[in-house]
């Protein structure tokens, strides 16, 4: 097993590529918010009647949560993944530009959901980030399997 050190490159790309995927998770949130505020619309009666709106749905908003849940889905297992498969020690250009094209198929994502409402490039962007992770854990088992 390859210590995780902080002067290692690819664990600085980690970190850094990490970091924009959770502020972009977490902006999800108040954008949601945000647009329901703007629409007047409300998931719960409390909230309808204190912003003067109804409850009812929107589809922008449904878009935006169900892209913020994709992300609450897919993030989580891409940190716990990149962890493991750091320890294998990686080819640091290799870790590096899987961990930046695993971010900007997410960003890509989340535009093609909430502002573009494109497919096939939705699909394709999810698809991407999926196989990375694949990689990862197939990479990491195989690492490991040995070891037992």
């Amino acid at each position: 097993m390859a210590p995780i050190t902080f002067d290692n490159p690819a664990v600085q790309a980690y970190i850094l590529y990490s970091a924009i995927l959770a502020v972009k998770l977490l902006a999800l949130g108040p954008i949601t918010g945000f647009t329901r505020m703007a629409k007047g619309t409300f998931a719960s009666p409390e909230d309808a009647k204190l912003l003067k709106g109804k409850v009812k749905t929107d589809e922008t908003v449904e878009r935006i949560r169900r892209a913020h849940l994709n992300d609450l889905e897919n993030i989580p297992a891409f940190w716990i993944l990149g962890v493991l498969y750091l320890t294998t020690g990686p080819n640091v250009v290799w870790a590096s530009l899987l961990f930046k094209m695993y971010t900007a198929a997410r960003v890509s994502h989340t535009i093609f959901y909430t502002i573009i409402a494109a497919q096939p490039f939705r699909g394709l962007s999810w698809m991407i980030a999926f196989v990375i992770m694949l990689y990862m854990a197939v990479h990491v088992i195989l690492q490991n399997i040995t070891a037992l």
